[in-house]
């Protein structure tokens, strides 16, 4: 598995494209210009099967549509997330397949397994793909995602990162903002976990 991190709009939101072998690959959270995204598959020469949203923060989907309307591919959200509040979301949220806890995908060569993880919104969720966890804003190196918003929830995210904690393996973690660390890594030394 490949990974290519993007750096995307005023919030600096971590945007992967994920591949196995062959021309296609998967895109994780497209928050903000678009053309960075295009430029990025361009240059790696791959096209996106599927794009996967860990939750529906506008810093999250911001270029979403303009990438639908370039390649044509599906967009994966988790359903909850479909009642946040247009100020939160930049709109209404786009998306053509819901998945939930427990869901396995198979795209771009790759099998990614959905984990629902609410706290920062009811509906995010962490992307497992072999031995990497996209965390969206659940988890960060050294801290986690804001439950002071509306949807968000003190009570789900520390059951969440509970449940992050009682995984066994030591995953590499990939957050939405900030550098990217382990399961292991956070379990020692961040103070939520």
């Amino acid at each position: 598995m490949e990974i290519e991190v993007l750096q995307l709009g005023m919030l600096q939101t971590n945007c992967y494209l994920v591949w196995g072998s062959g021309s296609s690959c998967v895109v994780i959270d497209p928050g903000d210009q678009a053309y960075r995204v295009q430029e990025a598959l361009e240059k790696l020469e791959k096209t996106p099967d599927a794009i996967l949203l860990t939750h529906g923060h506008f810093d999250h989907v911001g270029a979403v549509r303009d990438l639908v309307a370039e390649y044509a591919c599906p967009v994966y959200l988790c359903q909850e997330d479909l009642a946040l509040p247009p100020r939160m979301t930049g709109g209404e949220l786009y998306c053509t397949h819901n998945y939930q806890e427990g869901d396995k995908l198979s795209l771009a060569g790759l099998r990614f397994a959905v984990l629902h993880t609410p706290g920062h919104t009811p509906g995010c969720v962490c992307l497992q793909c072999e031995d990497a966890l996209f965390t969206g804003d659940t988890l960060f190196a050294g801290t986690i995602g804001r439950t002071d918003l509306p949807g968000s929830s003190q009570e789900k995210m520390a059951q969440s990162l509970k449940r992050l904690t009682q995984i066994p393996e030591n995953y590499r973690i990939f957050p939405g903002h900030g550098e990217d660390s382990t399961l292991d890594e956070e379990k020692r030394s961040n103070p939520y976990l």
